[in-house]
């Protein structure tokens, strides 16, 4: 396996099994955000990264259903899987089962490599998890910039208001009268 990528077999209906890079970059498009936030999986693209077809892999969870609660495996909604279709033209109308697929949370994708005992799945898996793991750094340092950013806008504020204060207190300082100095003509001794 390679460092950003590994070769595994695709299933295509017409030409059969094929052979695929997979690449990190792969996986991460295949990661999509619904309910709340909650990154899943969709059935079709899992089957297409463990080289099975999409209704072996739905076949192979239903006899494993007891392994899949809610938290590992979501039915989508009409609503969610037409809203995914609008995120991404890959899920073209007519091309994909009729039936509502299975979505697989960061949990769900971990329980399949037991119920989809092969080599490829575990490679698959450990690559998942990874990209998963990886998200979830990049989710966190951008919570922690979003803070950082938040707390210098207060700072910024707070000191906008004392350097307004200062002006204010200046101004309200009455100007003492000028001085006159003596014009002196001519030379001065010292």
């Amino acid at each position: 396996m390679a460092e950003h990528g590994f070769v595994v077999p695709e299933w295509d209906y017409l030409k059969g099994y094929t052979v695929k890079m997979i690449t990190q970059e792969t996986i991460e498009k295949m990661i999509y955000i619904i309910r709340d936030g909650v990154k899943v999986i969709l059935d079709r693209d899992l089957a297409r990264l463990y080289g099975v077809e999409t209704k072996q892999l739905k076949r192979q969870v239903r006899r494993n259903i007891d392994r899949f609660p809610e938290d590992f495996l979501i039915t989508l909604t009409r609503k969610e899987y037409a809203s995914l279709r609008c995120q991404n033209g890959t899920l073209e109308k007519g091309k994909h089962s009729k039936y509502l697929p299975y979505a697989f949370t960061e949990l769900g994708v971990a329980m399949l490599s037991s119920v989809l005992n092969s080599k490829t799945a575990v490679h698959i898996n450990i690559s998942i998890m990874r990209v998963f793991v990886r998200l979830r750094h990049l989710i966190d340092t951008h919570r922690e910039i979003a803070q950082k950013i938040s707390q210098l806008e207060r700072k910024s504020d707070r000191h906008d208001f004392q350097i307004q204060k200062l002006f204010d207190t200046v101004r309200a300082i009455p100007l003492l009268p000028e001085e006159k100095t003596a014009k002196v003509k001519g030379f001065v001794k010292e």
